[in-house]
């Protein structure tokens, strides 16, 4: 495991390239953009939640896919949580604190994993995806675009 003070998690999105690429690459929305944009410049580690995948590291080869918890039933969702769960007892720093960027379909089983072991928080909450998209904009690099 990795040391650090802190990590963050970046939901995934629907908008996908054609092709393999790094996870970071992947997704194409303006959101993921802002948010990749936002915790590369914080310059901590961060890892993406994926719908298919569970957590991927940002520079992972992947497949695009289809999955989206959005549509899973909750059996699903809690088995997906579970098995990310898993992944993260490995794969996530130790660290104090993680910052999670995420909706709520993806945090809903997590939350209570990643509360019991850091100083977990949701910093864009209950805002509507516009709203997020404000939020993320006076905190993108110094250029205003994603690296």
């Amino acid at each position: 495991m990795n040391t650090a003070a802190e990590f963050y998690l970046v939901s995934c999105v629907a908008g996908k390239r054609s092709h393999a690429v790094p996870a970071k690459d992947l997704y194409l929305s303006e959101w993921f953009q802002r948010a990749r944009s936002y915790v590369e410049r914080a310059g901590k580690p961060w890892f993406i939640l994926s719908a298919q995948h569970g957590l991927l590291a940002p520079d992972m080869i992947v497949d695009p896919y289809e999955q989206t918890l959005n549509t899973m039933d909750v059996h699903s969702r809690r088995k997906w949580a579970k098995s990310t769960q898993a992944q993260m007892e490995t794969m996530l720093p130790a660290a104090s604190r993680c910052l999670m960027l995420a909706g709520a379909r993806y945090r809903e089983f997590l939350m209570p994993y990643l509360m019991s072991r850091f100083e977990t928080s949701v910093p864009m909450q209950g805002l509507a995806i516009g709203k997020q998209l404000q939020w993320l904009g006076p905190r993108l690099t110094p250029a205003g675009t994603a690296n």
